[in-house]
């Protein structure tokens, strides 16, 4: 519904001094109404002006989420002023999309309890460290912090303890305490090495550069810079504020990265089409609206879970969020084929072998992206 102002008593056009017999100037389009507005008309106004009125709105909506390809086929026949445009919808839906992901609660039912196991057991592998054996084992031992080799250590420790208790050296007795004694102290090293977000062997940037200087092929260049980023962060935050940073920033800039991307969706699109019949711009309106479909079904998918939390922790809360969410991934994922069939006009076996081959090309480039993602949200941790 429209919330139309009240016409000036003035029929001159304040944009172009054209004289407006009607509600709006023949001449430039303006429509002619009292330039002074109250913040209930301003604000109805940016809603209407931003959803091109609710009929266009929600009729938009629909289309987008049960008739795959329509709106495309609907804009690029000429039907543009009956729905959002393409641009503008996924503007706004992004908007929506991303703003409620950053408001809205995470809900971790076993979050407290996680907490409280690793604060136990943290607690409890501490212990070991009271024991001087322990501690002067793993100084002479700082070396063996990485995995890997720590786990061959206790291997080839227990069996050197093995072959002594079959010599006769060591009594059942001794040897059984000297493997569960070697083997929780490495298991604690481990613990150690793995409680810490970055892992790193080292335990400052002046350890790694005389270990260079000795033995310059110890370290190699991309573990040297890896180490040299991640001992600072290390040292200056927690194991869970690193996860908050870390998070933080791919959640910041995982709007622009799919911004970036749908360009190159649309170039994917162009390489597998008829170059005489489709133009460039026909796939990124494609591109535009199957984008913006996907955002909004995962922005209905985090409505849902977050309104079926007030529903408790129980049967009826666990089926529904089950089926909302296995009827969202399912229709997310099948919408593209009757989408590309739609809208290309091709035979169903052609488009569902393109289809299959444009979503697999799309899926290794959207790794690619989020690797690359992940890289830039690790570097601008400070």
């Amino acid at each position: 519904m429209s919330h139309k102002s009240p016409l000036r008593k003035d029929k001159t056009c304040l944009n172009c001094n054209y004289v407006v017999d009607n509600r709006f100037c023949p001449n430039c389009g303006q429509e002619n109404t009292d330039t002074r507005k109250t913040f209930h008309h301003l604000f109805i106004h940016f809603f209407e002006d931003l959803t091109h009125y609710e009929n266009a709105f929600w009729k938009t909506i629909k289309n987008l989420l049960l008739k795959p390809a329509s709106l495309t086929k609907e804009y690029l026949s000429g039907k543009r002023l009956s729905y959002l445009a393409p641009v503008r919808l996924y503007i706004f839906i992004s908007f929506v999309t991303f703003f409620l992901m950053a408001v809205l609660p995470d809900y971790e039912e076993d979050n407290d309890i996680v907490k409280f196991d690793n604060g136990a057991k943290k607690e409890t592998k501490k212990s070991y460290y009271d024991h001087k054996e322990t501690e002067d084992y793993l100084e002479k031992n700082d070396s063996l912090v990485n995995d890997s080799i720590l786990k061959a250590k206790i291997k080839e420790e227990v069996q050197e303890i093995e072959n002594l208790r079959k010599k006769g050296v060591l009594s059942d007795k001794n040897a059984d305490s000297l493997i569960k004694y070697i083997t929780e102290a490495k298991k604690d090293a481990i613990f150690k090495n793995n409680d810490r977000f970055f892992g790193s062997q080292y335990k400052s940037v002046s350890e790694m550069d005389s270990i260079r200087k000795v033995n310059p092929d110890e370290i190699n260049d991309v573990e040297y810079w890896f180490a040299k980023k991640t001992i600072p962060i290390n040292n200056k935050y927690s194991s869970e504020e690193l996860k908050e940073k870390f998070l933080e920033s791919i959640m910041h800039n995982f709007p622009k990265a799919l911004f970036i991307y749908m360009p190159l969706f649309a170039f994917v699109l162009w390489l597998f089409h008829n170059k005489k019949r489709w133009y460039y711009f026909d796939h990124g309106i494609f591109t535009l609206h199957y984008f913006s479909f996907l955002l909004l079904i995962s922005l209905l998918i985090g409505i849902s879970d977050c309104l079926l939390h007030f529903l408790g922790d129980n049967m009826v809360k666990s089926t529904l969020s089950f089926l909302i969410n296995a009827v969202a991934y399912i229709w997310m994922f099948y919408y593209f084929f009757p989408a590309h069939h739609r809208f290309y006009g091709e035979t169903r076996a052609i488009s569902f072998l393109k289809s299959t081959i444009i979503l697999f090309i799309n899926i290794f480039l959207i790794a690619l992206l989020s690797v690359l993602l992940v890289i830039y949200a690790f570097i601008n941790i400070h």
